[in-house]
């Protein structure tokens, strides 16, 4: 595991494919599209281990402080298979075992929708009882007027309802406030938030 002890804070867990644009949209919530934390690569399945970033985030003068942390991408076919073998127990070690967890933020690719590895996560995190909030990133792909039509059809796939999935490009920024306080109501605080992340 890599960064801070995660000590007795609150954790919000971000999950998704290999490619799928997660480091991308963890720098954005983080408010560091300039100079990035979580890393970014053209090559998928990067990201190998659990990666902790403490988030302080300021509500009605407020401080609110939580953990988001960095799942390892799964899905990446290429990716040695020794190494494919340790994400899974690892997965599930952090999502059965973490009692600080509030929720998982979910990545689909929008343009694709949810593979099989996508439909088994979201089987594991309802067996685990696990709060779920679903992200389709790379909206900007998808035409504006076709847009909501996609997140219906795609939360249809999910079995979830519409208000659990949210659009969001990281290019244009759109659903970013969306998004935030998504991210308060799984942390159980109010919406209308700013957060900014903390090495």
């Amino acid at each position: 595991m890599r960064g801070p002890s995660p000590g007795s804070l609150p954790q919000i867990a971000f999950a998704g494919r290999s490619n799928v644009g997660k480091s991308s949209l963890i720098n954005l919530v983080l408010g560091r599209t300039r100079t990035a934390i979580a890393r970014v690569s053209a090559t998928p399945g990067k990201t190998q281990e659990i990666n902790f970033y403490k988030v302080r985030a300021e509500l009605d003068d407020a401080e609110t402080q939580f953990f988001l942390v960095d799942l390892p991408g799964y899905g990446y076919a290429r990716a040695p298979a020794d190494q494919r073998r340790r994400w899974k127990p690892l997965m599930e070690w952090y999502l059965g075992e973490t009692k600080e967890l509030r929720g998982v933020v979910q990545l689909v690719d929008i343009r694709h929708g949810p593979t099989k590895d996508d439909l088994q996560m979201v089987d594991y995190l309802a067996h685990a009882n696990v709060p779920a909030l679903f992200v389709l990133t790379k909206a900007d792909k998808i035409k504006p007027a076709q847009l909501r039509s996609r997140v219906r059809e795609i939360a249809d796939k999910l079995g979830v309802e519409d208000d659990q999935v949210l659009a969001v490009s990281t290019l244009q920024k759109l659903g970013q406030g969306e998004l935030l306080e998504s991210l308060g109501a799984l942390l159980g605080t109010d919406e209308n938030r700013e957060a900014e992340g903390t090495e």
